[in-house]
């Protein structure tokens, strides 16, 4: 049966209301409903063209920009728009900001149902282009077209591409040239590959077909100026893995670790797959107040350096330590936290579901001569429970730092049992932040709230919470 074409539907001069989830901005069409717009900045006015059509929304394009915004800026790359990765690069920084605040306020208060006091303002990055540490790219036989590149007319063949995703479509790769996102040699290492890899005709993986030397290809840069680079091959060709490996280590001699992974399955996870060093050694160096943290192929660290810094100051000062504290840091990961305010406390100790993370943890402690903090792996809701505080004692301060999803309800209930006096609540999605903040409401009453903004030109943003026992 034939799929029933969208109607699609043009409406003129429509002003764009708000920047709305997921970094595309919001109109109203004239029968009320809500149009989802990218690439368009609250104020300007312009002609939509729908694709998607549903009960309460309109999904669309802008054709014909009427009016600028005065909130609208020139976007520095020349691959915005096509690339889903910044989307907010059009807008001012002061802007982007207020509307990530913004969204942190209408999450807590709108999901939350709770009281909350004034918030401190939200901490702006000073770098806001290429502040990213960690990148990832993937190789493709067949580039991506810009709507541009096909309008021309202009020949275009079956180019190899090596860059990022296009939003929405996992077989799809946009070539980039200059990503604004990452400090240098980011760039310079990923298209001398590109270059490299075309001269030497060595093939760009099919993901169709599942056919293809070159996967995708990670670049970790330090504040310390090491540098990872990473590259994934679906098979072993030895000779011509050698052949771009020993390029990339002549080519640039101050790359720190060299590796790579053979991964000839379905999807290009290497979570679950063994990473080869091939030169220098198999971690880079971060460093944060004098203590080092060792970065593996596999770690979790936070990706604006810079900014988790501040992130960091900010956790610590939330959690009001004395040097007396004994303190609990729930998903812990590489113990990045727990590390940074151990001094300020008599003892610290930090749970995370990733042994490896945990195993980096110790080493990490151990590297920096830190001998009160202790850290276990387990699933939290498991863990964490009448027995592990028994062994481990009454905590005075939980940190807890979860994924997206936020804290699984039994360990909400475990905080609620166990009544630390201060609860400090790190969280990368303010929605789940809100939920669980309305299940603590019955104990905990918030006393400070901080947006950081960990990601310029996107719409994500960070938040601290302090509660306080009422």
């Amino acid at each position: 049966m034939a799929r029933k074409k969208t109607e699609r539907i043009v409406f003129e001069n429509v002003e764009v209301l708000d920047a709305g989830a997921k970094g595309v901005s919001v109109a109203k069409a004239p029968d009320g409903k809500v149009i989802f717009i990218p690439n368009v900045v609250p104020g300007d006015v312009v002609d939509v063209q729908t694709f998607k059509k549903r009960k309460a929304y309109y999904e669309g394009r802008a054709t014909t920009i009427h009016k600028l915004s005065e909130h609208r800026i020139e976007p520095v790359c020349q691959h915005f728009g096509a690339c889903g990765g910044c989307k907010w690069q059009n807008m001012k920084y002061s802007q982007q900001l207020f509307y990530k605040n913004q969204e942190v306020f209408n999450n807590l208060k709108r999901i939350g149902k709770i009281e909350l006091p004034e918030f401190e303002p939200i901490l702006g990055s000073e770098e806001t282009l290429f502040y990213r540490n960690k990148m990832e790219f993937s190789f493709s036989n067949a580039r991506w077209l810009t709507p541009e590149e096909i309008s021309s007319g202009e020949e275009m063949g079956k180019e190899n591409a090596l860059g990022f995703h296009i939003p929405k479509m996992w077989d799809k790769i946009l070539d980039i040239k200059k990503c604004h996102l990452q400090q240098d040699p980011s760039n310079e290492i990923r298209n001398e590959i590109r270059r490299f890899a075309n001269e030497n005709k060595l093939s760009f993986f099919n993901p169709r077909e599942h056919e293809g030397l070159l996967r995708t290809l990670m670049i970790r840069t330090a504040s310390t100026g090491e540098i990872m680079v990473m590259i994934q091959f679906f098979y072993d060709n030895k000779e011509e893995r050698e052949l771009l490996l020993d390029f990339l280590a002549e080519r640039f001699p101050m790359i720190t670790s060299l590796q790579y992974v053979i991964n000839g399955k379905a999807n290009d996870t290497i979570y679950d797959q063994d990473v080869v060093l091939y030169k220098g050694r198999d971690y880079i160096l971060e460093e944060m107040e004098g203590l080092k943290f060792s970065i593996n192929a596999k770690s979790f660290y936070q990706t604006n350096s810079a900014q988790a810094y501040e992130l960091y100051k900010i956790t610590r000062e939330y959690a009001g330590l004395t040097g007396n504290e004994l303190i609990y840091d729930l998903y812990t990961g590489t113990g990045t936290i727990a590390q940074f305010v151990s001094k300020q406390a008599k003892k610290v100790i930090g749970v995370e579901a990733v042994p490896e993370a945990i195993e980096d943890a110790k080493i990490n402690a151990q590297r920096n001569n830190i001998t009160n903090c202790d850290f276990f792996v387990g699933d939290m809701k498991n863990v964490f429970n009448d027995e592990f505080i028994a062994t481990h004692g009454q905590p005075d301060v939980i940190i807890t730092d979860p994924p997206r999803d936020g804290m699984h309800k039994d360990v909400v209930d475990m905080i609620l049992k166990i009544a630390p006096k201060r609860v400090v609540y790190v969280s990368c999605n303010s929605a789940t932040q809100a939920r669980d903040l309305a299940l603590m409401d019955v104990k905990y009453k918030v006393i400070k709230v901080r947006p950081v903004d960990m990601f310029p030109q996107t719409h994500h943003v960070e938040n601290v919470v302090l509660l306080e026992l009422k």
